[in-house]
């Protein structure tokens, strides 16, 4: 009798054991995640009249991401960007790569949207960064370095335990001196705002090793 009670004992520390291992490893999915994002851009020129001006959509905007949440509703992640813009009909000849880096603050909203399904997520972001821009062809000179502050909004679909797709908003606004040509500079050069819409992957980096 003693002998099948410590037989009990020990397969029931064992599926308690089980549980809570579950149970961590499900919050764990959530700690460290991996994004990329690809998709379309749009710089503001905050100079109407010296005759340069970008497509209204352009290709491609890259963002590569690593996030850490500190607890399930708040966190923060350090990303980069890259866009690529051309000019627009009328305009002259350029391309620019817009590239950036940003630390942001992390919240998710979920908790608050309980509409929403299950399988869903609504998370902002937002922080400083800094950006460089760079004309190519003839203005490869006229290069900037500022400082910007980013806002968007996130929406996630999971499609497994640790791996979401979702589309991103966001507005990345320039804080630099807003003349340009301040010293003079001959040709295009940019350091606007600038809108992009990425859709992208968001994977786990902690694991769901009970997962199924």
């Amino acid at each position: 009798m003693t002998s099948n009670f410590n037989k009990y004992k020990v397969v029931l520390i064992f599926v308690l054991c089980s549980f809570s291992f579950l149970s961590f490893s499900q919050e764990e999915t959530s700690t460290w995640k991996m994004q990329i994002g690809f998709g379309f851009n749009n710089p503001i020129d905050n100079i109407d009249d010296d005759n340069f001006f970008s497509k209204y959509l352009n290709f491609p905007t890259i963002n590569l991401g690593v996030q850490y949440m500190f607890k399930k509703e708040y966190g923060a992640k350090f990303d980069f960007g890259f866009n690529r813009s051309v000019n627009g009909d009328g305009s002259p000849e350029y391309k620019l790569n817009y590239s950036r880096i940003n630390a942001q603050f992390v919240y998710d909203l979920t908790h608050i949207m309980r509409f929403l399904p299950p399988q869903m997520a609504v998370i902002t972001h937002i922080g400083p960064g800094i950006s460089f821009t760079k004309p190519l062809g003839s203005y490869v000179e006229n290069t900037y370095t500022f400082p910007q502050a980013m806002a968007g909004l996130e929406i996630h679909y999971g499609i497994a335990r640790t791996v979401s797709v979702y589309g991103d908003f966001s507005y990345v606004m320039s804080l630099s001196n807003k003349e340009k040509y301040d010293p003079a500079m001959d040709g295009f050069s940019f350091n606007g705002d600038l809108i992009h819409f990425t859709i992208g992957v968001s994977v786990s980096l902690s694991g769901c090793y009970y997962c199924d």
